[in-house]
């Protein structure tokens, strides 16, 4: 069952890289009292999530934030060190890059998609959502290939 809006986020614990060392993060810790921005991308260093979706939403950190967000957080079924090395390659300083390395947010989520036809395994949907603490209040997962209802400017226009 994919996740919608007016639902809670489900509580997990997943990974991002602080001072070089892999943390473990709670989804209590990243979305209690905050307002979210998450988007998930299939995979780092993809060619779409590279020069796309990621970036969109390096370049408007600034424009995000001044919106009333707390948190930009970036998640992909990727391990830890692969979303650290991809967050500094793009100057991701603003956001904070999340690894679901086993997929389970992801599955939790009901947003998971399987590419192993294309040796990539099991990884997440591209999407983004906007979450008050803790709850879902939009939620824009990409219907196709490319990027659209998931970019950093779409997101812009409902915040």
């Amino acid at each position: 069952m994919t996740i919608n809006v007016g639902d809670k986020i489900p509580t997990m614990t997943l990974k991002t890289m602080v001072a070089g060392k892999p943390k473990d993060i709670t989804s209590e810790e990243i979305f209690s009292g905050k307002r979210v921005v998450l988007f998930a991308v299939p995979g780092a260093f993809t060619p779409g999530c590279s020069m796309t979706h990621l970036p969109g939403y390096v370049v408007n950190a600034d424009k995000i934030i001044a919106k009333g967000v707390d948190t930009i957080a970036c998640i992909a079924v990727n391990d830890v060190f692969v979303m650290g090395a991809w967050g500094e390659a793009h100057n991701a300083d603003h956001l904070l890059m999340l690894a679901d390395g086993n997929g389970d947010f992801t599955r939790a989520l009901g947003l998971e998609m399987d590419l192993t036809a294309h040796a990539l395994g099991f990884r997440s949907q591209r999407y983004a959502m906007i979450v008050e603490n803790g709850t879902v209040r939009t939620l824009s997962v990409e219907p196709g290939p490319g990027i659209s209802i998931s970019a950093a400017e779409s997101i812009m226009a409902v915040l």
